[in-house]
C-alpha cells in the first residue's frame, strides 16, 4: 500500500518545496479554496434556512412553523441540486445541520433549540482546529490536502506548506472560538430573536475572514506536491517495465526456437 506522504519515486519530477509560488499557483489556490468551501452558492444555501427561521419566528413567534419552513427549504435546495445534477456535498451537510436543529427546536419547543446543535458543532470545530495546529497536525491540511492532490505529503515532504496549514488552522480555530464566545452568552442570557439575528450577522464575516487568511498563508507557501501524478507515473513505469520484460522474454523464447 502506497503511503499518503511517501518519498518521491524514481522517474518522477518532485516539486521543489522551496520554490516561490507563481501567479498561476496563487490563482489555483484561490479557485480550490472557493470550491472547497462551497463558493457563493454554497454560502447562500447554508444561510437561507436559518435566515428563514429567524424571519418567521420574529414575526409570529411560532417555533413549529419556523422550524418546518427552514427544514423544507433545506430539503428543497438539495432537490434542486439533484435535479440539476450539481454537486450536493455542501447542500447535504447543510440539510443535515438544519435537520438536527429542527429536531431540537420541535423537541424542546424553544427557538434557541434550533441554534444549539450548530453552535456546539462550531465551537467544537474551533477547539479542533486550534488543538490540531498546536500539536503539529493541522486539520486544514487534512481537509485541503486531497483538494490540492497532495494528500498528506505536506507533513514530511513540504515543510513550508505544513507551516502554512498550521497558521491557517490556528486562524480558523481562534476565529471560531471568538465567534462562539459572543454567541453562547446570548444563548444563555439573551432572547431567541436577538440570538437568531446576531447568529445570522456572524454567519458570513468570520467564514470570509478565515478563508481569506487561509488564502494568504497558502498563496505564500510552496506549491503542493502532486502525489496523484507521482502514483500515476509510478504505475506507468511499472507497466512499461512489465511490458519490456514480457517482450524480452518473448524474444528470448523466439531465439530458443530458432525463429
Amino acid at each position: 500500500m502506497t503511503s499518503l506522504d511517501k518519498p518521491t519515486t524514481p522517474g518522477t519530477q518532485p516539486v521543489d518545496p522551496a520554490a516561490e509560488p507563481s501567479a498561476d499557483q496563487k490563482a489555483v489556490t484561490q479557485a480550490a479554496l472557493f470550491d472547497a468551501f462551497g463558493g457563493i452558492r454554497g454560502t447562500v444555501e447554508t444561510m437561507l434556512p436559518g435566515l428563514l427561521f429567524v424571519m418567521i419566528y420574529t414575526i409570529n413567534k411560532d417555533v413549529k412553523l419556523s422550524a418546518i419552513a427552514a427544514g423544507a427549504v433545506a430539503v428543497l435546495l438539495v432537490v434542486v441540486r439533484l435535479l440539476r445534477k450539481d454537486t450536493v456535498k455542501h447542500a447535504f451537510s447543510g440539510v443535515f445541520g438544519v435537520g438536527v436543529g429542527v429536531a431540537f427546536a420541535l423537541f424542546t419547543g424553544s427557538a434557541k433549540g434550533f441554534y444549539l446543535p450548530g453552535m456546539i458543532y462550531g465551537a467544537g470545530l474551533g477547539v479542533a482546529f486550534t488543538l490540531s495546529a498546536l500539536v503539529g497536525f493541522p486539520l486544514l491540511g487534512v481537509i485541503l490536502g486531497p483538494v490540492f492532490k497532495e494528500n498528506l505529503s505536506w507533513r514530511t515532504r513540504n515543510p513550508g506548506r505544513k507551516k502554512a496549514y498550521t497558521k491557517a488552522s490556528l486562524a480558523w480555530g481562534l476565529i471560531f472560538l471568538a465567534k462562539y464566545a459572543i454567541l453562547f452568552p446570548l444563548y444563555w442570557w439573551g432572547d431567541a430573536t436577538q440570538l437568531g439575528w446576531v447568529l445570522i450577522a456572524l454567519k458570513l464575516p468570520p467564514m470570509v475572514l478565515a478563508v481569506y487568511f487561509t488564502w494568504v498563508f497558502l498563496a505564500k507557501a510552496p506549491p503542493p506536491i502532486n502525489v496523484i501524478a507521482e502514483w500515476e507515473a509510478e504505475e506507468a513505469a511499472e507497466k512499461a517495465a512489465k511490458a519490456a520484460k514480457a517482450a524480452a522474454k518473448a524474444a528470448k523464447a523466439g531465439e530458443g526456437r530458432g525463429v
